[in-house]
């Protein structure tokens, strides 16, 4: 099975940035590709941001565009998201897993992270 480790988050003033990671205990054919989640208390799991593995593909939500950055490391089986100029806003808990390549957006059942948390203070 495989197992999606997201480490990174803690509390951050705003302003403040913050990178986070997703390390793949190994990669498999559905994991084409990969992305970014959050959701805040109360609300439903939003999309974040995806890539492909060799960054040919990337997408984000049009709200955090210039804020926050996708990146991948093959040889480390790993994504990362560094976010910058957050806002209290962002507080979630950030999740990683595996996305459909053609549809970024769309996760791939049964290949998610636990989630790391992410609180940013005003």
């Amino acid at each position: 099975q495989v197992q999606l480790v997201e480490s990174g988050g803690g509390l951050v003033q705003a302003g403040g940035s913050l990178r986070l990671s997703c390390a793949a205990s190994r990669r498999t054919f559905s994991m084409r590709a990969m992305g970014w989640f959050r959701q805040a208390p109360g609300k439903e799991r939003d999309f974040v941001s995806a890539t492909t593995w060799n960054g040919d593909k990337t997408m984000y939500a049009d709200a955090l565009r210039g804020r926050f950055t996708i990146s991948s490391d093959n040889a480390r089986n790993t994504v990362y998201l560094q976010m910058n100029s957050l806002k209290p806003e962002d507080t979630a808990v950030y999740y990683c897993a595996a996305v459909d390549p053609v549809n970024l957006l769309k996760p791939v059942l049964g290949y998610w992270g636990q989630g790391t948390q992410v609180t940013v203070s005003s």
